[in-house]
């Protein structure tokens, strides 16, 4: 029963990069900014929950609280300093911005640590779980498990909530938005911060699944993820989910084909064809826009 297994893997490995998407896809659906250096606070999430879990002797739930809490912080700081002045310049001037942030982030974070890599305790050993004859690790249950209540969690704040409905408010017409009172400065802040505390809590259990962390890990799955968010409808957060989902499944049976040398080319040839014949993506709106 090895498809078992590597279905799971490919839900595991896309779960992570639908929680990176989503960052993507709300900054993306109210601000109309591609935030590049999104990819780098999953990093920074990853080495917080490392220190949490080694430094500081706390458990892996308290450790995931601890990098979703404080990559919040710094992903509305982000927006404060490096964004929202440029939120009326040319997107070209907001994009070279993202990158530099992006560089800049990395960097600081070389700067302040060294390069080296670090290795994620192993928290849960060599369990396994033996589900019809086949033998799942228990670490991809549980992040599987920890992925879809933080998505379940989203889909509450944005249907439910005060603030969650402004952001549909603001993403819908945020001039309309501001007439009727409602704070867009404050609405795209939350936003951010939500968007930047998924990515956190996916840099922690990326480090739970694979072990290795180093400053540079953002670069690969951060445009990984922002291709799951152009897969599923960049704007949507159902498509970031979906789309996160069919690329980690892809990417799982690409190498269990024998090709995992291409696995992240794979992730590109699938963009160019989004791109190509459906740029909207699976699950966004074909909208004309006059330049």
């Amino acid at each position: 029963m090895d498809w078992l297994q590597q279905l799971l893997n490919g839900i595991s490995l896309g779960s992570i990069y639908a929680l990176i998407a989503l960052g993507y896809t709300m900054v993306y659906g109210i601000v109309k900014l591609i935030n590049f250096a999104h990819g780098d606070v999953f990093m920074l999430g990853a080495f917080i929950g490392f220190y949490g879990l080694t430094a500081l002797h706390l458990g892996f739930i308290p450790s995931i609280l601890l990098a979703m809490a404080i990559t919040s912080i710094i992903g509305v700081l982000i927006e404060r300093v490096a964004y929202r002045r440029l939120r009326n310049s040319p997107r070209i001037a907001a994009l070279t911005t993202a990158i530099g942030v992006s560089l800049f982030i990395e960097y600081t974070t070389i700067y302040i640590r060294g390069p080296q890599p670090e290795a994620y305790p192993d928290l849960f050993g060599n369990d396994k779980l033996h589900i019809l004859g086949a033998t799942i690790r228990a670490d991809a249950l549980i992040i599987l498990l920890i992925s879809i209540v933080l998505m379940l969690l989203l889909q509450w704040i944005v249907h439910y909530t005060k603030i969650g409905k402004a952001m549909r408010a603001v993403s819908y017409d945020a001039e309309a938005a501001r007439l009727m009172g409602i704070s867009v400065d404050r609405t795209i802040s939350w936003t951010f911060a939500l968007g930047s505390a998924l990515a956190g809590a996916a840099g922690v259990i990326f480090g739970l699944y694979y072990t290795k962390i180093e400053p540079l890990m953002g670069l690969i799955p951060g445009l990984k993820a922002f291709i799951a968010a152009v897969l599923g409808g960049i704007g949507s957060i159902p498509g970031a989910m979906i789309g996160g989902l069919v690329l980690g499944l892809v990417e799982t049976w690409v190498s269990a084909l024998g090709f995992s040398l291409v696995r992240d080319a794979v992730a590109f040839v699938i963009l160019i064809l989004i791109l190509l014949f459906m740029p909207q993506g699976l699950f966004g709106k074909n909208v004309r826009e006059k330049v």
